[in-house]
């Protein structure tokens, strides 16, 4: 059985990961091939050498200042080419790329059954988060399999008429992830990131969605800023996203500020040890939406509307956008108020229990099987 794993950024690889370990360890019948379309070239290689995955196609699509549309074309393309001469059992997708949108077409044009883990996930806003929305609903529609993460993103799919016998909750694989990584034991190379968390509570930020490029990512970095000023006893660690609308609010903002440390993009493993002795996390990520929860991090969001409702539903998060009162006010309610603090701390992770791969994995091969 030959079942391809299509990945293009590096949250996508991290959380088919484990899928593809638990593939590799459910039969020896099944042969499993990655392809990267690196969509995003460094970050995504980072994560290939952490979990040392068998790279078998490697598009290498990535070129400076690429626009949605190159790389829909190039991906859809060259994967179209690759299935007409391999022709696979089924191919398997991650959440919201567009890497993942063009995999999705390049297979349902091929007729090849596509298995979409992480699927259902909604905001109902088209541009909120851009192109990501979009994307997944185009995905979920062609996909065969639908690996929906929880019991909410399962009711989004059923309220979209998809069949439920396409739709396996599985909990989310960036959970199985995160715990494989976080109870290793691990010893910073950088002195600098040995030393944060030691003297001052530690706060991480991210922030790189498209949606917030101009004034909102300013009020972002603004009221980090200022939080920075009114809090001797904390500090910031802010791995920066290469993309040249981030950098610069970052210059206006954040450059050459006192307790800010501005880094590189950090790879997955230093980055979860990272996430494991902070005291708060302000992000615009999806995943770390997710992976906070485990760690007992609270989070706040830095965007309107989640396609991840859980954890805001569960107490771990809090929506506070991109925008400077409601950021600036938040945390600092969290910085001075304990038991709100412990309230989001101590709440119980809702997006899984470290098993979700093996449960995909199991249910591909029962399903092909047949």
């Amino acid at each position: 059985m030959n079942i391809w794993v299509i990945m293009g950024t590096r949250p996508e690889a991290i959380k088919m990961a484990p899928v593809v370990q638990a593939l590799q360890d459910v039969s020896d019948e099944v042969q499993v091939k990655v392809c990267l379309t690196a969509q995003h070239r460094e970050l995504l290689d980072q994560v290939i050498r952490s979990f040392h995955l068998p790279v078998e196609y490697d598009l290498n699509i990535m070129t400076p200042g690429q626009t949605l549309v190159e790389i829909t074309s190039r991906v859809l393309e060259r994967l179209s080419k690759l299935f007409s001469e391999n022709k696979p059992d089924a191919i398997l997708v991650h959440g919201d790329t567009t890497t993942t949108l063009s995999a999705g077409l390049a297979g349902y044009y091929q007729q090849i059954p596509i298995g979409h883990v992480e699927a259902g996930l909604r905001t109902y806003d088209k541009y909120h988060p851009f192109p990501e929305e979009m994307n997944r609903r185009l995905v979920d529609a062609m996909s065969d399999f639908l690996y929906a993460p929880t019991e909410q993103a399962k009711k989004n799919l059923l309220s979209e008429n998809i069949e439920e016998h396409k739709i396996v909750v599985t909990g989310n694989t960036g959970i199985d992830a995160l715990l494989y990584i976080a109870q290793k034991p691990y010893t910073f190379e950088n002195s600098l990131l040995e030393a944060l968390g030691k003297d001052r509570r530690l706060i991480v930020l991210t922030a790189h969605r498209r949606e917030s490029f101009g004034k909102p990512m300013d009020e972002i970095f603004h009221a980090v800023s200022d939080l920075i000023d009114k809090n001797d006893d904390i500090e910031i660690l802010f791995p920066v996203h290469p993309n040249p609308n981030v950098t610069a609010s970052v210059k206006q903002y954040l450059q050459g500020k006192e307790r800010v440390h501005l880094v590189s993009p950090m790879e997955y493993v230093p980055f979860v040890h990272i996430l494991k002795k902070c005291y708060l996390i302000l992000t615009d990520s999806g995943g770390i939406q997710e992976e906070a929860p485990s760690l007992g991090k609270p989070v706040l969001v830095l965007r309107d509307v989640t396609e991840r409702p859980e954890a805001v539903q569960a107490g771990t998060a809090l929506l506070v956008g991109p925008h400077y009162e409601r950021i600036l006010d938040t945390a600092q309610k969290l910085l001075d108020d304990k038991e709100m603090y412990q309230n989001m701390a101590n709440k119980i992770n809702p997006y899984g229990d470290g098993k979700s791969g093996k449960r995909i994995a199991e249910h591909l091969l029962k399903t092909l099987s047949r």
